[in-house]
């Protein structure tokens, strides 16, 4: 059938011009500076004063943020070997009312015109996992009376030997000996086992994609499993850990099978690592933001005597809660930092010195969470309103390392390959709170950065000076807190290395060494440090 040429001719008009595209009015793009504390920001985006803002953002984290987190990490593929290691600062004027869609467009738009991003929509086989039964269910029939759901076990009475409480969710939880967490299942039916498995604490290894259930065992069930979360230090023999494919398999006559399935990704065809340049009067544009560095209203009083554990949460609307939280993790907390080095002069008596905390921040609607570095500055004068604290700032001595080649015992990567770093656990036979990092063509300055902040001592930038070229791939199995690590025959692990510790934990040094052929060297440098001149044991009164 032909068509009439003017109608061929609009046709091909409507193909070419999709529309306006939408834009931010202006934007800010820069590298984020190198050092930066990569805990600070991590890829999310925060709302304040008509502005997102984007603070140390990986290409990976912005792809992310402009197409959809269903494009989980595994599922954003190809590209350059840097799209998970250079970070990235941007801060963009919204225009008023901008929904949360057109902020992807926005942002989808920033990359293309500032990086050159270019990718496409694809299926691609990827793992997946599979809840099947097994020869012998163990479950128990359900008579749908009581609670309905996966739960973990809640703590009462005092710990069991070897064992702990910590915070989750406003609740106390019971760990077992090696880490262990059980939970309590009930009136359970296996398609919602399967969907909720992975947001179960421990059940980090199955990636993103859902567990679907194939079991065909109908009806509502229940049962305890429990397995072991790899917490760091907790007591217990090595090889003791149990995972979760084996509780699943041993304690409730189930499996999970390991299948590809047709997943929708994301291909990176083409993008630039150096986006364009700023527009001249950029700091006139985007001027610094004045916001509060208070809560609006906070609530603060001792903890229960003799809890457990504790933590922090930041939730939407602005509100910080802490449960059975040290003072001193309070004040690191308020300067960001992760070591008593950074922040001297902490008393000793505000260890044992616990609170609870529901604070509330004056926050933009549509406001996520508060950013990290502005919850830092509230808890800050949170403790200067409550605690009188008062602090000043100067330089002092203090250790720091550089990274030097010894003889290098690693494999060079291929540079086609992207660059990445993750936290396992530490295989079968390694000390108990052993962990394993595997780096995939990473560069030493670019180990050298990570290196900072991954165990104890490493409480400062490490310089590479190892003059050793391109990307290398290789597994470094240490422990992060070794004279946490308590009972168990002390252990080398594959690479045939022993620790002084009596546990058979290795310290970060010793791994890096025996198993990298590399060092770690210290030197007094100095730095500045916070100094904490005044801190009151007791708040005022709420």
């Amino acid at each position: 059938m032909r068509f009439p040429a003017f109608l061929v001719s609009l046709g091909v008009l409507f193909a070419q011009d999709p529309g306006p595209v939408a834009r931010f009015d202006v934007a800010d793009v820069h590298l984020s500076p190198k050092g930066q504390n990569r805990f600070m920001g991590g890829g999310g985006k925060f709302l304040r004063a008509g502005r997102m803002e984007v603070p140390n953002a990986t290409m990976l984290d912005l792809i992310r943020l402009a197409y959809g987190y269903t494009y989980t990490p595994e599922r954003v593929l190809e590209g350059p070997n840097w799209v998970e290691m250079e970070h990235y600062d941007i801060v963009a004027k919204l225009p008023p009312g901008t929904s949360e869609e057109n902020q992807e467009l926005m942002l989808q738009a920033l990359l293309k015109d500032r990086f050159s991003l270019a990718v496409r929509k694809e299926d691609r086989p990827l793992p997946a996992y599979f809840l099947v039964s097994g020869k012998k269910p163990l479950l128990k029939e359900a008579n749908g009376t009581g609670d309905t759901g996966c739960k973990p076990k809640a703590a009462s009475g005092p710990p069991t030997e070897g064992g702990m409480r910590i915070g989750m969710n406003g609740v106390q939880i019971a760990l077992g000996p090696g880490g262990t967490i059980e939970y309590n299942c009930r009136n359970v039916t296996m398609e919602a086992f399967a969907s909720g498995l992975r947001g179960m604490l421990g059940a980090f290894e199955f990636g993103q994609n859902p567990i679907k259930d194939e079991t065909g065992i109908k009806g509502t069930w229940n049962f305890d499993v429990h397995w072991s979360i790899g917490f760091i230090g907790m007591p217990g023999e090595p090889g003791e850990r149990v995972t979760v494919p084996d509780a699943i398999e041993n304690q409730l006559g189930l499996k999970l099978e390991q299948r590809p399935v047709s997943t929708p990704v994301i291909v990176i065809e083409s993008v630039n690592r150096k986006p364009t340049d700023n527009v001249a009067n950029i700091a006139e544009l985007l001027p610094p933001v004045k916001t509060s560095v208070e809560f609006e209203v906070a609530d603060v009083k001792p903890s229960v005597p003799g809890g457990r554990g504790g933590g922090s949460r930041n939730q939407p609307g602005g509100r910080f809660t802490g449960t059975n939280m040290a003072l001193s993790t309070l004040v690191l907390r308020a300067f960001n930092a992760f070591n008593n080095e950074e922040v001297v002069g902490v008393p000793d008596w505000s260890m044992p010195e616990r609170f609870d905390i529901v604070a509330k921040a004056s926050t933009e609607p549509g406001q996520p969470v508060l950013d990290q570095q502005t919850l830092s500055l509230m808890i800050r004068s949170l403790l200067a309103d409550r605690f009188k604290m008062t602090w000043h700032t100067e330089d002092r001595p203090v250790t720091t390392y550089d990274l030097v080649a010894g003889k290098p015992k690693m494999k060079k990567a291929d540079p086609k390959e992207r660059s990445t770093s993750k936290m396992v656990d530490a295989p079968p036979g390694w000390a108990p709170g052993s962990q394993s990092m595997v780096f995939h063509d990473i560069t030493m300055e670019q180990f050298a950065e990570q290196l900072t902040g991954m165990a104890q001592g490493l409480n400062w930038p490490v310089t590479d000076l190892t003059e050793l070229e391109g990307g290398y791939d290789f597994t470094l199995t240490y422990s992060r807190f070794p004279g946490m690590a308590m009972a168990g025959p002390g252990r080398g692990g594959d690479n045939g290395a022993t620790a002084s510790d009596p546990t058979g934990a290795l310290t970060i040094f010793e791994a890096v060494e025996k198993q990298l052929g590399l060092k770690l060297v210290a030197h007094k440098r100095n730095m500045p440090v916070t100094v904490i001149d005044h801190l009151e044991q007791k708040p005022t009164d709420n």
